[in-house]
């Protein structure tokens, strides 16, 4: 099962533990982890469901490439790491 996981940096405003996922998808995956820590679907998605420009998701290590309907495959044994992006210059 893929272990979806947010930074310590978001959990500092939402606490939310390492989750172990039934999911295809990130967007499955997010789905479980919003239902057990439901206040974290705010702060990682916009009103559109999309992923804010604030966060950025890892799937082993690389970026996901669909930040609009986040249909990326998590594989059976994939870690989905949610991160919040670095911004400036």
């Amino acid at each position: 099962m893929p272990q979806i996981v947010f930074a310590p940096a978001i959990q500092r405003h939402q606490p939310c533990p390492p989750l172990q996922v039934a999911a295809g998808t990130v967007r499955d995956a997010l789905g479980q982890a919003f239902s057990a820590q439901p206040q974290m679907r705010d702060y990682v998605l916009d009103d559109q469901g999309r992923l804010r420009r604030h966060v950025a998701i890892f799937i082993d290590g690389q970026v996901v490439a669909d930040r609009q309907h986040l249909t990326d495959a998590a594989g059976e044994n994939a870690e989905i790491y949610v991160v919040q992006a670095l911004s400036g210059g």
